[in-house]
């Protein structure tokens, strides 16, 4: 069968991101019905597991609901409670932030730098330094690889390990993605860590539709992450729970869909780049945009292709283009809104440990279409519309 994108909200709108899909996932679902297992466990769940684990080249995974799950339960096994503090990027999405709240702990948002727009390692050393020596060291640190790009883990790494302070990875818009050592040694986004997390929901790299992944080496994390995600029951014939756990549990339905997802991925990815190529092309001599960097240490997933404006050369910033874009049936977005502006967050009076780097992000970024479907035809008349009215401005 042939693969298909699915139909998008409109005919003439060229959607940011949408499923690609390889026209095999009916098979899977046919196949988990067939055999009745439709529900929180089977055969497809356990093999989607290992399959995965295997193509990340990592010891454990355990498929959840979704990327929030995961990191949730991430946070839970390394023990995270009321009390505790939780250093976490300020450019990226809520759900990296929500689920140390759901713990009762506080977040305490770190920086951006400039060439990956990731958690910036000085800043984050700097604070591991400065409340080691105070003795009120984080319970730990989550660290997300933002837009397909994986964070400068090795002074990361370095800082937290001097500190024997936990990493989580968020690596839900970074599957596919690779980290590269100063040594030369590859390893993919999500992976370096204490544990890991992916999401599968419709817009990203592969899909469930919607569910997440968490990984790590550890196994005794990961067991414990387990029980937890089938409501901590114990392993007695009786209903018995000695804590509080969650169900957070993927269908056999959708790990069935993620099978058959995941061994496009490569190609995914190639596509994704692919995109953001023809982009850069097309656009790279235009004045006043520029693209985000490919960081050295990295091979960027290209998860959305993102680029800043410069208020000197664009009037009206990224939102006057973002709504001529739509007007002329073209979705973009902005970039993440930082969490230290957030209003829920600011209310609860967080602290953040900052420059102004991504505060500059925000003002002047926006995404553009990145599907892994899209064709030449559609991304050239993207790249066409956006330099009229550049050119225009």
């Amino acid at each position: 069968m042939t693969e298909s994108s699915g139909p998008g909200p409109s005919r003439l709108l060229i959607p940011l991101s949408v499923p690609h899909l390889t026209g095999h996932e009916t098979e899977a679902l046919e196949r988990a019905v067939s055999t009745n297992w439709i529900a929180s466990v089977g055969p497809e769940v356990d093999q989607f597991e290992e399959e995965f684990a295997e193509k990340l080249s990592v010891s454990r995974a355990l498929a959840t609901t979704s990327g929030t799950a995961a990191i949730h339960l991430a946070l839970r096994v390394l023990g995270v409670g009321p009390g505790d503090d939780v250093l976490v990027s300020t450019f990226t999405f809520c759900a990296s932030v929500n689920p140390i709240l759901y713990l009762g702990a506080t977040p305490v948002f770190v920086d951006a730098e400039e060439r990956s727009w990731n958690m910036e390692p000085a800043l984050l050393e700097e604070e591991l330094d400065r409340r080691g020596r105070e003795g009120r060291l984080p319970a730990a640190v989550v660290v997300v690889h933002i837009y397909g790009q994986p964070a400068d883990m090795t002074p990361i790494l370095r800082a937290c390990r001097r500190w024997s302070v936990p990493i989580v990875e968020d690596a839900a818009e970074a599957l596919g993605a690779e980290h590269r050592s100063p040594e030369g040694t590859r390893q993919a986004a999500g992976t370096l860590g204490d544990l890991g997390i992916f999401s599968f929901d419709g817009s990203k790299m592969i899909t469930t539709s919607m569910g997440g992944m968490l990984v790590s080496d550890r196994s005794e994390l990961i067991d414990h992450a387990r029980k937890l995600a089938r409501q901590a029951r114990e392993p007695v014939a009786h209903y018995q729970h000695e804590e509080i756990g969650y169900n957070y549990r993927m269908s056999n339905l959708l790990a069935g869909v993620g099978r058959v997802q995941l061994r496009v991925l490569d190609r995914r990815v190639e596509q994704r780049r692919n995109v953001f190529n023809r982009y850069r092309t097309l656009l790279e001599d235009t004045m006043g945009l520029t693209f985000q960097p490919e960081a050295p240490w990295s091979m960027h997933a290209r998860w959305l292709t993102c680029v800043l404006l410069s208020p000197e050369v664009i009037g009206g910033g990224p939102e006057a283009v973002r709504m001529h874009l739509h007007e002329h049936g073209i979705e973009t977005r902005p970039v993440w809104k930082p969490m230290h502006r957030q209003p829920v967050y600011e209310r609860l009076g967080l602290t953040s440990v900052r420059g102004d780097v991504a505060d500059r992000l925000y003002e002047t970024g926006l995404c553009l279409p990145s599907s892994s479907s899209l064709t030449d035809e559609e991304i050239t008349r993207v790249a066409s519309t956006l330099r009229t009215f550049l050119h225009h401005d």
